[in-house]
């Protein structure tokens, strides 16, 4: 279904991502209440990834049109961010070309894959479920850039996080690729 409860969280991951960027050119915010709100909207909207699964699972309502958005919305979401956090100087270009490289590149083979019937061989697996996490739990802490209950650092342990997820990409890229090779090999003959 293209509207749908579950769908409807997914767009709505999509409509975060002006939001989160037009938090940092807001006129009179301060540099604290900006991080402050980007970092809430980016961990609601990120919640919802996981809501609508369970809610299209919960409500029946699963759709191929949700199952190819799905996604879709994550990386729009994560590149986004990741991009806003290079412009503020607080992530790595290095680590965006590698985030937003690897999806460019596993997209496109996702795609091929399916085009040529062996999709189920770069089905996701738990490696890049682990470097979602890691991703959602870095940007956060590098959108808020301060301190959490006096103690945690969150430029220091988001930057942290983004480059152990930049690793966690490279690793699931060569993963699916890995399980892809052979369906490469036998149709380049």
């Amino acid at each position: 279904m293209f509207f749908n409860l579950p769908t409807l969280f997914t767009w709505a991951r999509i409509v975060a991502i002006p939001l989160i960027v037009a938090v940092f050119y807001w006129p009179g915010l301060s540099e604290a209440t900006q991080n402050l709100i980007a970092t809430v909207l980016f961990v609601a909207f990120a919640i919802t990834d996981w809501a609508d699964g369970y809610l299209a699972r919960k409500l029946n309502q699963t759709s191929s049109f949700g199952a190819f958005l799905d996604p879709v919305a994550d990386k729009f979401l994560v590149c986004a961010c990741v991009l806003v956090l290079v412009h503020l100087d607080r992530a790595d270009v290095f680590v965006a070309l590698i985030i937003i490289g690897r999806e460019i590149a596993i997209s496109a083979l996702r795609e091929w894959m399916a085009m040529i019937g062996a999709n189920k061989s770069v089905a996701v697996h738990m490696v890049g479920k682990l470097k979602t996490t890691v991703q959602m739990v870095a940007i956060p802490f590098l959108l808020y850039d301060g301190t959490v209950l006096g103690v945690i650092d969150t430029r220091f342990w988001g930057t942290l996080l983004i480059w152990l997820a930049a690793v966690l990409t490279v690793w699931s890229m060569v993963y699916y690729l890995r399980k892809a090779l052979p369906e490469i090999r036998a149709k380049a003959r």
